[in-house]
């Protein structure tokens, strides 16, 4: 989800929090993360914020930055990570690691 506008509308990230933390963010991923899970009514919801290239980085958040959000009833969690990748590369490794967080949590239980 690229737009802004559409973090608001579709997941009711706050306007106020992605003019403040920026959209690749700590913040903006759990705000989505919990978007997710309560908009569709499921039990887990997993979001992805970042910057996958080639273009579009700076030095306080460089091409590669990912923040994953993973929401339940009863925690919410973001990892960050910083890959390496061309963009395809980029986006391969935060689906990868999206299932992995998802993994994890599902092993807990």
């Amino acid at each position: 989800m690229y737009s802004n506008q559409a973090k608001i509308e579709l997941l009711d990230v706050p306007k106020d929090l992605l003019e403040e933390c920026g959209a690749v963010s700590e913040p903006v991923a759990k705000a989505m993360a919990e978007g997710v899970r309560k908009k569709a009514k499921v039990d887990i919801g997993i979001s992805s914020t970042g910057i996958a290239g080639p273009t579009g980085g700076t030095e306080e958040k460089p091409v590669g930055l990912v923040y994953i959000g993973i929401s339940t009833k009863n925690q919410n969690n973001v990892n960050k990570y910083v890959f390496s990748k061309d963009r395809l590369g980029n986006k391969e490794e935060t689906a990868k690691h999206a299932l992995l967080m998802l993994k994890d949590y599902l092993d807990c239980l």
